[in-house]
């Protein structure tokens, strides 16, 4: 059987690999392909190639596996292993050149369902800025060689990530949301990449993030990273990550965070 940290060595090549090849697109001028749930909601020409040459790869040296991408679903595998693959994060930052997005990598055990899978290994590269940040159960999470663990929070409150949903309808209600928040917030961050946002609170850069309406691919890496960086996390459905709600930090400043969300659980 394949170690965890045999899959943490195949997704970071690959998502280096193709985190080169979205950069080099980048630099020959984006295309839209599409728009998803709402005008805004932007597929580029670049986020199709990746995904294909993201599944290519993994198809190649492991084709038992399942895959479980954004923008060619999900396909069961024999081997209990699912790849769940955002091929760029931050497609609005990427195509307005805003150096925040990323490719997110994870292989999970058991099926393309957030409620039902353990995520094993997972990568978040950004390729603008070289950051390759990584993580292996039970082998912690790790930026080159520096081990990643989650901050602790102040008097002055804690720096918290957060983002909008493309539709018009949920803005009011994350509006009201954010102003329950702001009340323990240092300050507010909105970087535009969910991978960037789970990354950064292992990385200790910012103390929590919650959002609502991600979907797996957004999250599956991130959230394993802040998992082995000491952080809780919670959300919808069941108490996980989900479309419901996404929510990590720090576990104190976590338990001072979630009651103010009042989400459907």
């Amino acid at each position: 059987m394949t170690s965890p940290a045999d899959l943490l060595d195949l997704a970071t090549r690959i998502a280096r690999e193709a985190g080169e090849l979205a950069h080099r697109r980048r630099r020959e001028g984006v295309t839209v392909a599409a728009t998803k749930s709402a005008a805004a909601d932007i597929v580029t020409a670049a986020d199709r190639e990746v995904e294909a040459f993201i599944r290519a790869k993994l198809a190649e040296a492991r084709p038992g596996d399942g895959f479980f991408g954004e923008e060619s679903g999900a396909e069961e595998g024999t081997s209990g292993i699912t790849w769940v693959v955002d091929p760029i994060d931050g497609t609005v930052n990427y195509a307005y050149g805003i150096p925040a997005w990323a490719i997110s990598i994870a292989a999970v055990e058991g099926p393309a369902e957030t409620s039902a899978w353990t995520a094993l290994a997972g990568v978040v590269f950004n390729p603008v800025t070289g950051e390759m940040f990584r993580g292996v159960r039970g082998g912690g999470a790790w930026l080159g060689d520096e081990r990643l663990s989650v901050s602790e929070v102040g008097e002055a409150g804690g720096l918290v990530a957060t983002g909008f949903g493309y539709d018009p309808e949920t803005h009011a209600p994350a509006l009201a949301q954010l102003a329950r928040v702001m009340p323990i917030a240092r300050d507010v961050r909105r970087i535009g990449a969910a991978s960037l946002d789970l990354a950064s609170v292992a990385a200790g850069r910012i103390d929590a993030y919650y959002e609502r309406g991600t979907h797996p691919w957004d999250h599956a890496a991130g959230a394993l990273l802040v998992e082995e960086a000491g952080g809780r996390l919670g959300g919808a459905p069941g108490g996980r990550p989900g479309n419901g709600m996404v929510i990590a930090a720090g576990p104190d400043f976590f338990s001072r965070l979630e009651p103010l969300l009042d989400y459907d659980r």
